[in-house]
C-alpha cells in the first residue's frame, strides 16, 4: 500500500496541541537530519502560535545545515496545453472552449529554450499536457534531444503524465534529470470529483507513477500536492507518507517536494478555493516538509507573490522558479497570455530581478546542474546531504554558475552577484575546495564555461 488513507485520517482525529516539551523533542530530532515520522508531523500540524515560530526557525536551521544559503533557480518551459483531461481547476482542461490551444513544434521548443538560455538559465523544467496524439513520448524525446543538441541548457527535468516503464526508460536515456508527477490531491474522493473524465481519472495509476519511474532507472523524483483542493493537513501527511514509502521500499527519498497552491485559471470550474490555505499555513507547510524530508528540494513557484517567496526562503524553501510563463510559447512571445495559460502567476519579476533580490537577502543564487551530471543522485545525494557533505559542493558550484551569469547575462544584479560570490567563498569550510573554486573563478573570467565539482 502506497498511502494508508485510514492511518492518515486517524492521525488527524487528534487536534490537541502538543506540549512545548513534545515539540522540542520533535524539533531536536529534526535537527539530526534524519527526517520525521507521520506521528511527529501530525503533532506539528496542531501547533499554534507562538510555538509555530520554533518550527519555522528550526526548518531554517535544517535547510542551512543541509544546503547552506544556496537557492536554486530554474524556469518551466511549457510544451503543450492541448489536453485530454478535464481537471476542474486547470486552464488546460479539455472542456475549456475559451482556451487558446497550442503544441510547440520541436523548432519552437528550441527557440523557447534559446530565449531562456540568453537570459541566463541553465536548467529547465519541461511541462507537457496529457495528449497521446500531440505530446506523446516520441514528441517529448525529440524536444529533449533537440534542446540538448542545439542549446547550452545543461539539464532538463520533466513534468508530464504518468507513463509506462518502457517510455520512462527512453526518457532516462535521453537525459531527463528529475521526473515530476504530482498527485494533485491524495484524498481519493476529492481526486474523483476533481478529475471527472480523461486518462488522469485513474487515481491508482497516477499514484504508482513513481514506482514505474524507479523501475525505469530514475532515482531523482519529484512529488507534490496542489494545496487548496482538500484539507491541507491531510495533503501534507499524505505527501510525507508517499515520501517515506519511496524510501522504505526503494531506498530513495524524493529529490523534490513542490508546494503549489491553487491559483485562478482561465476556464477553470473552481471559482473559489475549496479549502483555502493562508500564508501562515503555507509557511508552516514549507517548514514541515523541510523538517520531515530534510534533503529534498522544497520548491516554491511563481504562483506565490514576491513577499511570501522571500519569507519562505528563511523557513526551508531551497528551489524557486523565476520569470515563469505557464503557456506554450510564452517566453518568445513575452507578456502573459492568460487564455493560453495553465494558471495565473503572482510573481512577475525577471530572473535578473529575482537573483538580485535573493542575493541582497543574504542567500546564494544558484544555477548549478552539477549533481545530475556528476552522478550525485538518488540515495548517494541523500547520504551526502544528510551528513552535511553536500553543502560545500553547493557553495562552490553556486559561485561558479553565478560568476558565469554575472559575466554573460546579468543586468542590474551584477554588483549583487559579485558580492554574493565573495561572501559564499568565505563560507566554504573545506580550504582545498575553496582554493579550487577560487582558481576556477579565474578560469571563468578568462572565458572558460561549465566548470563544476
Amino acid at each position: 500500500m502506497i498511502i494508508d488513507i485510514n492511518r492518515i485520517s486517524a492521525l488527524l482525529l487528534n487536534n490537541e496541541q502538543p506540549s512545548n516539551a513534545i515539540v522540542e523533542i520533535i524539533l531536536d530530532k529534526a535537527l539530526k537530519l534524519k527526517g520525521l515520522t507521520l506521528e511527529d508531523v501530525a503533532m506539528l500540524l496542531n501547533v499554534r502560535a507562538p510555538l509555530r515560530e520554533a518550527i519555522l526557525k528550526t526548518a531554517g536551521e535544517v535547510k542551512q545545515a543541509v544546503f547552506g544559503r544556496r537557492i536554486v533557480l530554474f524556469a518551466p518551459l511549457y510544451l503543450s496545453n492541448e489536453c485530454v483531461n478535464n481537471c476542474l481547476y486547470c486552464g488546460f482542461r479539455i472542456e475549456n472552449r475559451e482556451a487558446a490551444r497550442k503544441t510547440l513544434s520541436v523548432e519552437e521548443a528550441v527557440r523557447e529554450a534559446k530565449t531562456l538560455e540568453a537570459k541566463g538559465y541553465k536548467r529547465l523544467l519541461l511541462v507537457a499536457a496529457e495528449n497521446p496524439s500531440k505530446s506523446n513520448i516520441d514528441y517529448i524525446l525529440k524536444v529533449v534531444e533537440a534542446i540538448y543538441r542545439e542549446t547550452d541548457i545543461r539539464i532538463l527535468h520533466l513534468n508530464a503524465a504518468p507513463m509506462p516503464v518502457d517510455d520512462l526508460k527512453r526518457l532516462k536515456v535521453a537525459g531527463i534529470g528529475v521526473l515530476q508527477v504530482f498527485q494533485e490531491t491524495y484524498h481519493p474522493e476529492t481526486y474523483a470529483m476533481m478529475h471527472p473524465s480523461g486518462r488522469k481519472k485513474d487515481y491508482s495509476y497516477r499514484l504508482s507513477a513513481m514506482d514505474r519511474a524507479i523501475d525505469a532507472g530514475f532515482d531523482d523524483l519529484g512529488i507534490g500536492a496542489l494545496l487548496g483542493l482538500y484539507d491541507w493537513r491531510f495533503e501534507v501527511l499524505a505527501t510525507i507518507a508517499h515520501a517515506r514509502y519511496l524510501k522504505e521500499r526503494y531506498g530513495i527519498w524524493p529529490h523534490t517536494i513542490s508546494v503549489p497552491r491553487l491559483r485562478p485559471a482561465s476556464g477553470s470550474l473552481l471559482k473559489e478555493t475549496p479549502y483555502p490555505v493562508s500564508d501562515e499555513e503555507f509557511k508552516l507547510i514549507v517548514a514541515i516538509y523541510r523538517l520531515a524530508v530534510p534533503t529534498a528540494g522544497v520548491v516554491v513557484s511563481t504562483r506565490e507573490g514576491a513577499d511570501l517567496r522571500r519569507e519562505v526562503l528563511a523557513v526551508g524553501a531551497s528551489q524557486i522558479s523565476a520569470g515563469s510563463k505557464t503557456e506554450p510559447g510564452g517566453y518568445e512571445a513575452d507578456g502573459e497570455h492568460y487564455e493560453a495559460a495553465q494558471f495565473a502567476t503572482d510573481d512577475h519579476r525577471t530572473l535578473d530581478e529575482v537573483i538580485e533580490d535573493v542575493a541582497a537577502l543574504g542567500y546564494m543564487p544558484s544555477l548549478c546542474t552539477s549533481c545530475y551530471r556528476a552522478g550525485r543522485t538518488g540515495s548517494d545525494f541523500h547520504d551526502m546531504a544528510s551528513s552535511g557533505n553536500i553543502k560545500d559542493y553547493c557553495s562552490a558550484n553556486a559561485a561558479l554558475t553565478l560568476k558565469e551569469y554575472s559575466i554573460d547575462a546579468a543586468g542590474d544584479s551584477k554588483e549583487a552577484c559579485e558580492e554574493a560570490i565573495e561572501r559564499e567563498l568565505g563560507e566554504i569550510a573545506d580550504e582545498k575546495l575553496k582554493a579550487g573554486a577560487t582558481e576556477r573563478l579565474l578560469r571563468i573570467e578568462a572565458g572558460e564555461r561549465d566548470i563544476y565539482y
